[in-house]
């Protein structure tokens, strides 16, 4: 298909169409990941946590989203057996089945992983393209196995984070005495998390590569200034003497569970809007006639493309999977929603840098289990549970099925 609109040509534009698609589909989606503990919490409200993860959620997606990108995300397709044309219709059908499975997920409150949604995509019209042979098999089954260590690495690190709250603050005879005592180790947790989360996750994209050591000297120096302000905010908190000591200490750990989710806001749409926009970057990567298996540049309109496709996603769909994250799985308190929030963060960091392919939902969802589960296993709503495992199963075979039949429709959409 021949033309342009406004002197654009109307492939780049159809992709532009099909990236903020993807990109709304995410921010319905995947913003679960970091506010859905502090709506099922009552941290925030859910009008409020749209407002604070739009921000940050631009944020990271403008600010860091990346300056340059692979054609074919996680090495799964070998792109010197695609054509040009292949891979543009490709990619215009990945974007278009991701963005319809996961606003069928959000439609019925399921929490799923984008990266697995537009790998399966990738997968599906690389199989039909050229054969099966010129996808990555062995990386498929990497993100297979991530099926189970991801919510399982959440699991035991968020049951190991609220043991600790509960065994140094909640149980003890006076929580709140002890809050103003070890506030400030979880404020420099929090803190330290943070940086470390921006410096893996958030900042990976504006090149600022330090050395392991000195990521994480910087990260306990941060961990440390917060350790100072939580030590002055604990001292100057105002608590109501009209109600029982645990309600003053969940509204310490209100402040400590937004900090935390914010911080996760900021590295997902740093990290996430290049399921969006990568795509986008092939196509218009192709039409411009460069070489395939280079890298595609990502341009500013890019990121404001997928940074806006987020926070229009969270703001009218957010709320149906921040309940299900939030309040169908395991009920929960600042204290568990902030245990929860701050293992995932911490189980992203340890899991990037160890080089685990782990999906930052699957994290998420088995961190809200582990905080349940350290409460007993009848705190837990299993048949949501069970749901959603199926969803992650399916999640797959559904991209690969969808990216099959779009693949289809834009080769004879666009062949000339």
């Amino acid at each position: 298909m021949d033309g342009a609109i406004l002197g654009v040509p109307i492939v780049i534009v159809i992709a532009g169409v099909l990236a903020l698609y993807m990109a709304w589909a995410i921010g319905a989606n995947d913003v679960a990941n970091a506010m859905g503990t502090s709506v099922g919490s009552g941290a925030l409200t859910i009008k409020r946590a749209v407002i604070v993860a739009a921000i940050f959620e631009f944020a990271g997606a403008f600010l860091a989203g990346g300056h340059v990108t692979d054609t074919v995300r996680k090495g799964i397709l070998d792109t010197s057996l695609l054509t040009p044309d292949q891979l543009m219709w490709g990619m215009l059908g990945a974007l278009a089945s991701a963005g319809t499975l996961l606003i069928g997920a959000t439609r019925i409150g399921l929490p799923v992983s984008t990266t697995h949604a537009i790998v399966g995509s990738i997968v599906g019209f690389g199989s039909v393209a050229v054969g099966v042979d010129t996808v990555e098999w062995g990386r498929v089954g990497l993100i297979a196995v991530s099926w189970l260590t991801s919510p399982l690495l959440g699991a035991v690190m968020a049951f190991l984070v609220f043991s600790l709250v509960r065994r140094l603050i909640l149980n003890q005879e006076n929580p709140v005495a002890a809050a103003q005592t070890w506030g400030p180790l979880f404020f420099f947790m929090v803190f330290f998390v943070i940086a470390m989360v921006t410096v893996f996750k958030g900042l990976k994209n504006l090149s600022l590569d330090l050395a392991f050591p000195q990521a994480v000297l910087a990260a306990v120096a941060i961990g440390g200034l917060g350790a100072f302000l939580g030590r002055i905010f604990l001292k100057r908190v105002r608590l109501k003497a009209d109600v029982r000591p645990l309600q003053n200490v969940e509204r310490i750990f209100v402040v400590l569970q937004v900090l935390t989710a914010c911080a996760v806001a900021f590295a997902h749409g740093s990290n996430d809007v290049a399921n969006a926009i990568g795509p986008l970057a092939a196509v218009v990567h192709v039409v411009q006639g460069a070489d395939l298996t280079s890298r595609a540049p990502v341009e500013p309109w890019m990121l404001i493309v997928g940074g806006l496709g987020i926070v229009l996603g969270l703001a009218t769909w957010g709320y149906r999977v921040m309940e299900t994250v939030g309040k169908k799985i395991t009920q929960l308190t600042p204290s568990s929603g902030f245990a929860a929030t701050l293992a995932a963060a911490f189980t992203v960091v340890i899991a990037s840098r160890m080089g685990i392919p782990v999906s930052t939902t699957h994290i998420l969802v088995g961190s809200v289990l582990g905080v349940g589960l350290a409460r007993g296993i009848g705190a837990i709503d299993l048949r949501v549970v069970g749901r959603i495992i199926i969803s992650w199963v399916l999640t797959l075979p559904i991209a690969a099925g969808l990216s099959v039949f779009f693949f289809f429709f834009f080769k004879g959409l666009l062949a000339g």
